[in-house]
């Protein structure tokens, strides 16, 4: 009887990190993507027209990336004290960070009634937003993933994941109801663009209250109980885990780079121009809800068939999917057919999911216990800026250079080529034990260069625990 009791509270904590790590990065990647939606739609208008219009359409998609710039700042400041103090502790102050930063851009002056001073104030509070964004990523995938069964870690690492096609689907969604119903036409541009910003406020109470509710991470627990976490994690990561550094941040670039065409404005941007499609703000925002939905779908299907067939595997049927899409997904756009559009997007989002679920997990798995959150927040940060940072204004440029997308393709295909590579070098550790108890396993074989004492397999039986 105590043991089935013990198997209920069990479960039962679980449900609350899977609920914790899912509202609180939907509303960070809520807060992260409404400023690229806005990106593409409105703020070259507002903030940097007088540049020309031009330029204005790109430096506004050089604001969306200039954060991932300080995303590595973010992970390295979270990583350090997260693997000294606890994982809880920095979820809670991104969290804060991020949302307060997001309203504060609701309030902020237009160039046109505070001048250069504007942007400047812009550009500051997005470098906030990447801080933020930098370091809630790991925290929030290590809380579900050490709190997990082994044999179901890809699928509970899915769930904070799922943040960002719900965050994308919760902006898209908001940014559709203003522009239609709330203040449509001159509204929009006048007042209307900045209630999305608004209701951050709101969504940052829940969030840490609901992340506030959960327990910190068994792993972390056990190991401040031994007293055994680094004094200087980022530093110990650096000098024996470099390589697992960056070629877990390449595996990263190709979904962050496809991704971004989507969730950081572009296809937004390009779909709703006067000089290229024309199409209203609304469908496309629409077609746009849809693929999130088809992306939060495929990233919890991946996250348990990793579970299954291991996380490269998993991943390298996600990038061939991608590599698949990279010229017709921009052939369907290009009909300006809204029904294409709409199946475009949501064919490609599938690849998005497959290359997006595992993630967790297998970062995860990747990094020993004593500088895991260093080394998850750092190659994360290092994936997001190879990948996602400057591709919506790579596209921009790309566009205006050749006059078509055909450059654009080829460049999505690139990156997904290069992740492709990257994730095949790894090996499928997802029954490995991640307690601090296992720190000498966790240091060797986890790439197909390192043969030293490497396990013939991991325990994935329905029974085995963390």
């Amino acid at each position: 009887m105590s043991n089935l009791t013990s198997q209920r509270s069990e479960s039962s904590n679980q449900g609350r990190v899977a609920a914790a790590t899912l509202i609180g990065t939907t509303i960070e990647w809520y807060d992260f993507f409404i400023y690229a939606t806005m990106a593409g739609l409105i703020f070259g208008q507002l903030f940097f027209q007088p540049a020309g219009e031009e330029f204005a359409r790109i430096a506004s998609f050089a604001s969306v990336g200039i954060s991932f710039l300080f995303r590595p700042l973010g992970a390295y400041l979270a990583g350090h004290y997260g693997d000294k103090l606890g994982r809880r502790l920095m979820l809670v102050i991104t969290l804060i960070l991020m949302g307060a930063a997001t309203t504060l851009i609701g309030v902020l002056p237009t160039y046109a009634q505070a001048g250069i001073i504007a942007p400047i104030l812009l550009l500051v509070l997005r470098i906030l937003q990447g801080v933020s964004a930098g370091g809630e990523w790991g925290g929030a995938a290590l809380m579900a993933v050490e709190h997990a069964p082994r044999n179901r870690r890809g699928l509970a690492g899915s769930a904070p994941q799922l943040g960002v096609p719900l965050g994308m689907l919760l902006a898209s969604l908001v940014t559709a109801l203003v522009t239609g119903v709330i203040a449509p036409g001159d509204a929009f541009v006048e007042w209307g663009w900045r209630i999305p910003f608004l209701i951050s406020i709101v969504l940052i109470v829940v969030g840490y209250f609901v992340r506030k509710a959960v327990d910190e991470s068994p792993v972390f627990v056990e190991m401040a109980a031994k007293k055994e976490q680094q004094s200087a994690p980022t530093k110990v990561l650096f000098r024996r885990h470099w390589l697992l550094v960056l070629l877990a941040a390449l595996v990263f670039v190709g979904n962050n780079a496809n991704g971004y065409m989507i969730t950081g404005g572009f296809v937004l941007s390009y779909t709703t121009d006067p000089t290229q499609l024309n199409m209203p703000r609304t469908d496309v925002l629409l077609a746009v809800s849809m693929a999130a939905v088809v992306w939060m779908i495929f990233t919890v299907a991946a996250g348990a068939l990793s579970d299954r067939i291991g996380r490269p595997r998993t991943y390298q049927i996600g990038y061939i999917w991608l590599l698949a899409m990279g010229l017709p997904l921009f052939w369907m756009i290009n009909t300006g057919s809204l029904g294409l559009i709409y199946l475009s997007l949501a064919i490609f989002a599938v690849g998005l999911g497959l290359t997006y679920g595992p993630q967790a997990a297998m970062y995860s798995e990747v990094f020993p216990a004593d500088v895991r959150f260093s080394g998850v927040s750092i190659a994360y940060a290092l994936g997001a800026i190879l990948g996602g940072a400057f591709s919506p204004m790579i596209a921009q440029a790309l566009l205006q250079a050749t006059g078509g997308t055909t450059a654009i393709s080829l460049y999505l295909m690139g990156m997904s080529v290069v992740a492709f590579i990257a994730v095949s070098l790894f090996r499928d550790r997802r029954g490995m034990d991640l307690s601090i108890n296992n720190q000498a396993e966790q240091e060797v074989g986890t790439t197909v260069f390192d043969h030293r004492d490497v396990p013939a397999a991991y325990d994935t039986t329905p029974a085995g625990r963390r």
